[in-house]
Protein backbone atom coordinates (compact mmCIF):
# COMPACT_ATOMS: atom_id res chain seq x y z
CA UNK A 1 0.00 0.00 0.00
CA UNK A 2 1.42 3.02 -1.18
CA UNK A 3 2.14 6.08 1.80
CA UNK A 4 0.04 8.76 -0.14
CA UNK A 5 -3.04 6.50 0.29
CA UNK A 6 -5.08 6.69 3.43
CA UNK A 7 -7.82 4.44 4.28
CA UNK A 8 -10.61 5.76 6.31
CA UNK A 9 -13.17 3.68 8.35
CA UNK A 10 -16.12 5.76 8.30
CA UNK A 11 -19.38 4.97 10.31
CA UNK A 12 -22.83 6.50 11.14
CA UNK A 13 -26.43 5.39 13.39
CA UNK A 14 -27.50 8.54 13.45
CA UNK A 15 -30.61 8.14 11.53
CA UNK A 16 -32.62 4.76 11.58
CA UNK A 17 -29.89 2.89 9.34
CA UNK A 18 -26.25 1.16 10.41
CA UNK A 19 -23.87 3.13 7.76
CA UNK A 20 -20.47 1.28 7.40
CA UNK A 21 -17.84 2.03 5.06
CA UNK A 22 -14.26 1.92 4.21
CA UNK A 23 -13.03 4.96 2.11
CA UNK A 24 -9.52 5.70 0.30
CA UNK A 25 -8.08 9.26 -0.14
CA UNK A 26 -4.85 9.70 -1.91
CA UNK A 27 -2.44 12.55 -2.36
CA UNK A 28 -4.61 14.50 -4.68
CA UNK A 29 -6.62 17.51 -2.67
CA UNK A 30 -9.10 17.78 -5.27
CA UNK A 31 -9.79 13.72 -5.70
CA UNK A 32 -13.32 12.77 -3.88
CA UNK A 33 -13.07 9.49 -1.66
CA UNK A 34 -12.86 6.11 -3.45
CA UNK A 35 -15.61 4.42 -1.38
CA UNK A 36 -13.76 0.27 -0.99
CA UNK A 37 -16.48 -1.04 0.96
CA UNK A 38 -20.04 -0.22 2.41
CA UNK A 39 -23.06 -1.25 3.97
CA UNK A 40 -26.21 0.27 4.51
CA UNK A 41 -28.38 -2.06 7.27
CA UNK A 42 -31.69 -0.46 8.27
CA UNK A 43 -32.92 -1.26 11.29
CA UNK A 44 -33.34 1.31 13.73
CA UNK A 45 -34.30 -0.80 16.94
CA UNK A 46 -30.75 -3.35 16.12
CA UNK A 47 -27.89 -0.29 15.80
CA UNK A 48 -25.75 -2.32 18.83
CA UNK A 49 -26.21 -5.66 17.63
CA UNK A 50 -25.53 -4.79 13.86
CA UNK A 51 -22.29 -2.33 13.55
CA UNK A 52 -19.38 -4.49 14.83
CA UNK A 53 -20.36 -7.34 12.62
CA UNK A 54 -20.67 -4.56 9.54
CA UNK A 55 -17.41 -2.93 10.57
CA UNK A 56 -15.70 -6.36 10.17
CA UNK A 57 -17.18 -7.13 6.63
CA UNK A 58 -16.49 -3.79 5.48
CA UNK A 59 -12.77 -4.25 6.17
CA UNK A 60 -12.59 -7.90 4.96
CA UNK A 61 -14.21 -6.79 1.80
CA UNK A 62 -11.70 -3.65 0.94
CA UNK A 63 -9.25 -5.95 1.57
CA UNK A 64 -8.18 -3.45 4.71
CA UNK A 65 -6.58 -4.77 8.10
CA UNK A 66 -6.72 -2.44 10.99
CA UNK A 67 -3.68 -1.98 11.28
CA UNK A 68 -3.77 -0.36 7.60
CA UNK A 69 -6.46 2.33 8.62
CA UNK A 70 -5.28 6.09 9.17
CA UNK A 71 -8.25 7.50 10.80
CA UNK A 72 -12.69 7.30 11.75
CA UNK A 73 -14.94 9.12 10.44
CA UNK A 74 -18.12 9.12 12.73
CA UNK A 75 -21.73 10.87 12.04
CA UNK A 76 -22.55 12.47 15.12
CA UNK A 77 -25.86 13.24 14.02
CA UNK A 78 -28.38 15.41 14.37
CA UNK A 79 -30.34 12.29 15.60
CA UNK A 80 -32.06 10.50 18.22
CA UNK A 81 -30.13 9.67 21.47
CA UNK A 82 -29.79 6.05 21.85
CA UNK A 83 -28.91 4.94 18.13
CA UNK A 84 -26.89 8.43 17.91
CA UNK A 85 -24.32 7.10 20.61
CA UNK A 86 -24.09 3.22 19.51
CA UNK A 87 -21.96 4.83 16.80
CA UNK A 88 -20.16 7.61 18.67
CA UNK A 89 -19.13 5.39 21.04
CA UNK A 90 -18.08 2.75 19.01
CA UNK A 91 -16.12 4.57 16.61
CA UNK A 92 -14.29 6.43 19.69
CA UNK A 93 -13.49 2.88 21.35
CA UNK A 94 -12.26 1.66 17.90
CA UNK A 95 -10.36 4.52 17.08
CA UNK A 96 -8.91 4.63 20.56
CA UNK A 97 -7.91 1.35 20.75
CA UNK A 98 -5.97 1.62 17.72
CA UNK A 99 -4.60 4.75 18.37
CA UNK A 100 -6.15 6.19 15.38
CA UNK A 101 -7.51 9.83 14.93
CA UNK A 102 -11.56 10.11 15.47
CA UNK A 103 -13.59 13.23 13.46
CA UNK A 104 -16.95 13.98 13.62
CA UNK A 105 -19.11 15.04 11.20
CA UNK A 106 -22.95 16.46 10.84
CA UNK A 107 -24.85 13.68 9.30
CA UNK A 108 -26.72 16.17 7.43
CA UNK A 109 -23.66 16.84 5.20
CA UNK A 110 -22.82 13.53 4.61
CA UNK A 111 -26.48 12.97 3.06
CA UNK A 112 -26.32 16.59 0.83
CA UNK A 113 -25.32 15.65 -2.75
CA UNK A 114 -21.86 17.63 -4.19
CA UNK A 115 -22.88 20.25 -6.81
CA UNK A 116 -24.37 23.82 -6.99
CA UNK A 117 -27.63 24.81 -6.24
CA UNK A 118 -29.49 25.30 -3.36
CA UNK A 119 -30.52 21.66 -0.77
CA UNK A 120 -32.43 20.51 1.56
CA UNK A 121 -31.53 18.02 3.73
CA UNK A 122 -34.28 16.66 6.36
CA UNK A 123 -34.33 13.78 8.35
CA UNK A 124 -36.85 11.90 10.72
CA UNK A 125 -36.09 13.25 14.46
CA UNK A 126 -39.38 11.52 15.78
CA UNK A 127 -42.26 13.12 18.14
CA UNK A 128 -43.87 14.62 14.62
CA UNK A 129 -40.66 16.64 13.59
CA UNK A 130 -37.69 16.84 11.75
CA UNK A 131 -34.40 17.75 11.63
CA UNK A 132 -33.36 19.91 9.28
CA UNK A 133 -30.35 21.84 7.24
CA UNK A 134 -30.03 24.02 4.19
CA UNK A 135 -26.99 24.35 1.88
CA UNK A 136 -25.68 26.58 -1.19
CA UNK A 137 -23.60 25.71 -3.57
CA UNK A 138 -21.90 22.28 -1.26
CA UNK A 139 -22.14 24.80 2.31
CA UNK A 140 -24.25 24.64 5.05
CA UNK A 141 -26.00 28.07 5.11
CA UNK A 142 -28.39 27.03 7.81
CA UNK A 143 -28.63 24.12 10.65
CA UNK A 144 -28.59 21.78 12.01
CA UNK A 145 -32.40 22.07 13.23
CA UNK A 146 -35.51 20.35 14.96
CA UNK A 147 -38.36 21.58 14.15
CA UNK A 148 -42.28 20.55 13.11
CA UNK A 149 -42.57 19.84 9.64
CA UNK A 150 -45.14 22.48 8.72
CA UNK A 151 -43.00 25.25 10.68
CA UNK A 152 -40.11 24.64 8.36
CA UNK A 153 -42.53 24.14 4.78
CA UNK A 154 -43.82 27.49 5.80
CA UNK A 155 -40.87 29.08 7.15
CA UNK A 156 -39.19 28.07 3.91
CA UNK A 157 -42.22 28.63 1.06
CA UNK A 158 -40.20 31.72 -0.69
CA UNK A 159 -36.89 30.37 -0.28
CA UNK A 160 -35.35 28.81 -3.89
CA UNK A 161 -34.44 24.98 -3.01
CA UNK A 162 -33.53 22.79 -6.19
CA UNK A 163 -33.37 19.56 -4.32
CA UNK A 164 -35.22 17.70 -1.20
CA UNK A 165 -32.88 14.41 0.39
CA UNK A 166 -33.44 12.24 3.25
CA UNK A 167 -36.49 11.01 4.71
CA UNK A 168 -38.56 10.60 1.74
CA UNK A 169 -42.08 11.25 3.41
CA UNK A 170 -40.76 14.02 5.05
CA UNK A 171 -39.00 15.39 1.45
CA UNK A 172 -42.39 15.09 -0.14
CA UNK A 173 -43.78 17.57 2.05
CA UNK A 174 -42.21 20.34 0.44
CA UNK A 175 -43.07 20.12 -3.05
CA UNK A 176 -39.54 20.47 -4.63
CA UNK A 177 -37.58 17.74 -6.43
CA UNK A 178 -36.98 14.81 -4.50
CA UNK A 179 -33.19 13.03 -4.65
CA UNK A 180 -31.85 9.80 -4.34
CA UNK A 181 -29.94 9.78 -1.16
CA UNK A 182 -32.05 9.06 2.05
CA UNK A 183 -29.27 8.28 4.37
CA UNK A 184 -25.65 9.83 5.41
CA UNK A 185 -22.96 7.91 2.58
CA UNK A 186 -19.73 6.75 3.08
CA UNK A 187 -18.37 9.12 0.46
CA UNK A 188 -20.11 12.41 2.18
CA UNK A 189 -18.85 11.29 5.64
CA UNK A 190 -15.24 10.80 4.30
CA UNK A 191 -15.56 13.79 2.12
CA UNK A 192 -16.52 16.29 5.22
CA UNK A 193 -13.17 16.04 6.52
CA UNK A 194 -11.10 14.74 3.75
CA UNK A 195 -8.65 17.97 3.79
CA UNK A 196 -7.81 16.95 8.09
CA UNK A 197 -7.57 13.19 7.60
CA UNK A 198 -4.90 13.97 4.85
CA UNK A 199 -3.19 16.89 6.71
CA UNK A 200 -3.34 14.38 9.89
CA UNK A 201 -4.75 17.73 11.69
CA UNK A 202 -5.94 17.19 14.96
CA UNK A 203 -9.80 16.56 15.71
CA UNK A 204 -11.95 18.35 17.72
CA UNK A 205 -13.81 16.37 20.42
CA UNK A 206 -16.79 14.20 19.52
CA UNK A 207 -19.71 15.94 20.48
CA UNK A 208 -23.46 14.56 19.47
CA UNK A 209 -25.66 16.60 17.90
CA UNK A 210 -29.10 15.94 19.95
CA UNK A 211 -30.28 19.32 19.66
CA UNK A 212 -32.78 18.29 22.34
CA UNK A 213 -32.96 16.47 25.60
CA UNK A 214 -32.92 12.88 25.24
CA UNK A 215 -36.30 10.87 26.23
CA UNK A 216 -35.08 9.29 29.37
CA UNK A 217 -35.34 11.70 32.21
CA UNK A 218 -34.22 11.26 35.77
CA UNK A 219 -36.85 10.48 38.21
CA UNK A 220 -37.70 13.25 40.65
CA UNK A 221 -36.81 13.20 44.02
CA UNK A 222 -39.51 12.18 46.29
CA UNK A 223 -40.03 13.72 49.20
CA UNK A 224 -39.51 11.51 52.03
CA UNK A 225 -42.59 10.52 53.75
CA UNK A 226 -43.14 11.14 57.69
CA UNK A 227 -44.16 8.60 59.80
CA UNK A 228 -45.97 9.57 62.58
CA UNK A 229 -46.57 7.04 65.92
Amino acid sequence: MGESLMFVLAIDTATDAVVTGVARLDGDPTAAPAVLAERVVRDGRRHAEVLTSVIREVLDEAEVARTDLDAVVVGCGPGPFTGLRVGMATGAGFADALGLPAYGVCSLDAIAPDGSGSVLVVTDARRREIYWARYVDGQRVRGPEVTAPADVVAELDDIVIDLVVGSPAHAELFGRPVGPATVPSVAGLVAAVAGDVRSVAAPEPLVPLYLRRPDAKEPKKRRPVEVRR
